[in-house]
C-alpha cells in the first residue's frame, strides 16, 4: 500500500471526520506525499521535532494547518506560538495562563482530558473538565473549540468506546453549560478510530495506518 492508499483507506472509514496526519518521525518526503494526496491538516507531539520541519512544509504548502498534539511544557509555549494553529494539549490553567500571555493573536485551543484514567497520560481528570473550561474561557487570547483525549492502551474495545464515549457527554454537558461551544471531538488514532468515529469524533489523528507503507 502507498501512502495514498493508505490514506484513501482511512477515509473511507472516518466517513467526515478530519483526517490530521501525525507525522512523528516522518520524513519530509513522505509528508509531501500525504499532502499531494489530499491531508489539509498535520500533527506533531513535540515542538523541537516540528521546528525541523516547519519551513519547509509550510514553503510548499502553505494552507496546512499544524496542530500540536502532544504535551507542551510551559517553557516550550513562546515556540509552539511560531508554529502552531491549534494546541489540541491544554490540560491546566497554568498553561493556558502561558499560552494567553505570549499569544499575539487568538490561539485556538482544545482541552485534553484524561478519559481513561490511566496514570501515564496526561490531560485533566473528567470530573474537573468544566471547571477548567469556566477559568479559561475568561482568557482573551484562548478559543476553546474542542475536547481531546487518548483512548486506553488495551485490546477491549469496550473499554476503549467508553474511553470516547465519557469525552463526548463531557462535550454535551460543556455545551448544556452555555460558556463556550466545543465544536469538535477529537479521539482516536491508527488503532482504535473507528471506535472514535462510532462515539462521534468528528477529527481523527492517524500516523501509522497512513505512512506505514509496503516496500
Amino acid at each position: 500500500m502507498t501512502i495514498s492508499q493508505n490514506i484513501a483507506k482511512v477515509r473511507e472509514k472516518a466517513g467526515l471526520a478530519r483526517i490530521i496526519a501525525v507525522t512523528k518521525n516522518v520524513e519530509i518526503p513522505k509528508i509531501f506525499e500525504a499532502i499531494e494526496a489530499g491531508i489539509t491538516d498535520v500533527g506533531e507531539n513535540k515542538v523541537q521535532e516540528a521546528a525541523g520541519k516547519y519551513d519547509a512544509i509550510k514553503s510548499k504548502y502553505p494552507q496546512i494547518k499544524w496542530h500540536l498534539i502532544g504535551h507542551l511544557q510551559t517553557n516550550k509555549v513562546k515556540a509552539a506560538l511560531k508554529i502552531f494553529d491549534v494546541i489540541q494539549s491544554v490540560d491546566s490553567i497554568g498553561l493556558a495562563t502561558e499560552i494567553n500571555k505570549r499569544a499575539e493573536k487568538e490561539i485556538e485551543i482544545f482541552i485534553e482530558v484524561n478519559t481513561s484514567q490511566e496514570t501515564s497520560k496526561f490531560g485533566i481528570k473528567p470530573e474537573l473538565t468544566v471547571d477548567l473550561v469556566k477559568e479559561i474561557s475568561k482568557l482573551s487570547n484562548l478559543r476553546i473549540t474542542g475536547l481531546m483525549t487518548m483512548g486506553p492502551l488495551t485490546d477491549d474495545a469496550e473499554k476503549i468506546k467508553a474511553s470516547f464515549k465519557k469525552l463526548r457527554e463531557l462535550r454535551d454537558n460543556l455545551q448544556l453549560s452555555g460558556y463556550v461551544e466545543i465544536k469538535h471531538l477529537s479521539m482516536g488514532m491508527s488503532d482504535d478510530y473507528s471506535f472514535a468515529i462510532e462515539e462521534g469524533s468528528d477529527i481523527i489523528r492517524v500516523g501509522r495506518a497512513i505512512f506505514t507503507t509496503e516496500a
